[in-house]
């Protein structure tokens, strides 16, 4: 159902993200997930080449993911979570990551939340304000590549 859910709401489910992210502190969680499971790590690509990791906890989600690296769906492309700014060993070349309790996906959404990998990077200082706010990232191009051996 969750799943269906998604599908159906996914540009509202951004909008709303949105919207009530931004009276949240960075550490709120916003989307409801289901009990967590074994972390999985799935590297993401976007229109620039630039690779990004993504750490999932939610079953479902991971699923999800798996799916599309595998060719079994192509419902959902794309991550959207919440930008945590603080550098982590699995990411390691960027200095900013996504909550791994935030992630989902989305086919459509709202542009206020649209940015690439690199340029994330290079405005992180404004993440949260009238950019990406609430910190939430919905990058249009990005797309799962790969899943990656846990750390």
């Amino acid at each position: 159902m969750r799943r269906t859910l998604k599908t159906t709401c996914g540009t509202l489910v951004a909008a709303a993200a949105i919207a009530l992210g931004a009276a949240l502190p960075a550490s709120a969680a916003v989307i409801p997930h289901a009990a967590e499971t074994s972390p999985a790590y799935f590297e993401m690509t976007d229109v620039t080449g630039s690779k990004f990791v993504v750490k999932m906890t939610d079953g479902e989600d991971i699923e999800h993911a798996r799916a599309l690296v595998e060719g079994r769906t192509d419902q959902m492309p794309h991550v959207l979570g919440r930008i945590i700014k603080r550098w982590q060993p699995y990411n390691h070349r960027w200095s900013y990551t996504i909550d791994p309790a935030s992630v989902t996906f989305f086919d459509q959404s709202i542009e206020v939340c649209d940015a690439t990998i690199p340029y994330v990077e290079e405005h992180l200082d404004e993440v949260g304000g009238a950019f990406l706010p609430g910190n939430w990232w919905c990058g249009w191009s990005t797309r799962l590549v790969r899943e990656l051996p846990n750390p």
